[in-house]
């Protein structure tokens, strides 16, 4: 497909409208109502997100995670080793950027905010429940860092698997975790045709929220 091709693909939104009447008080509350909606259609993986991050001198980098809960529906939990690329960014600079698209729906939600570290009770309860095999997978690789090829991962594992052989769950790996990204700005997308698009935007502001419509 040529440049001209690819510059004349494109689609008219026009499935729902998105008022300030239609969203709740509370953004993550909000947020819920939609992440229901987007599993209730059978979306291709509705708790997909891409989260992005940044290195001390600016450098961002982004990649896709899944959604993993909502604690006391005012956070946003994921999980990740904590030596990869990712999480040694959230320790230079512990902001990051969520952006959950779902185009079945013609949505799209933005959220930005201050990440911590998930209790470790929490880390270890879910790691715990994670199939044998994922379990394994999170020993085995050195997130984020060079390998000479994919049998000394598979080697790693092997090894890992006779090793815990008689345990069933696995311990946590200390360096394997959850984060929790506490929001303080989340923009509701919704698809209009003429490209004059829906957006409503939440920002933090006391121990509320703030609610304000951004032209597309």
């Amino acid at each position: 497909m040529n440049d001209s091709q690819l510059a004349d693909l494109r689609k008219t939104y026009s499935q729902r409208t998105l008022a300030e009447t239609d969203v709740l008080p509370d953004a993550v509350q909000q947020f819920r109502q939609w992440l229901d909606e987007a599993i209730a259609a059978k979306l291709d993986e509705p708790t997909a997100l891409t989260l992005s991050t940044a290195d001390a001198a600016g450098q961002p980098s982004s990649r896709v995670v899944l959604l993993k809960g909502l604690p006391d529906d005012a956070g946003f939990l994921f999980y990740t080793n904590y030596d990869s690329r990712k999480g040694r960014e959230l320790a230079e600079r512990p902001l990051a950027a969520l952006n959950f698209f779902w185009p079945g729906l013609e949505r799209q939600v933005r959220v930005e905010g201050r990440v911590e570290k998930a209790p470790a009770e929490v880390s270890t309860e879910y790691f715990q429940s994670r199939p044998r095999g994922s379990q394994l997978g999170a020993w085995a690789s050195p997130q984020s860092q060079v390998i000479s090829s994919r049998e000394e991962l598979e080697a790693r594992e092997h090894e890992l698997a006779e090793r815990f052989a008689n345990q069933d769950p696995l311990p946590r790996p200390e360096n394997w975790g959850g984060y929790i990204l506490r929001p303080h700005r989340v923009e509701f997308w919704q698809g209009r045709p003429s490209r004059l698009h829906d957006r409503i935007v939440y920002e933090r502001a006391g121990h509320g929220w703030q609610r304000s419509r951004l032209a597309p």
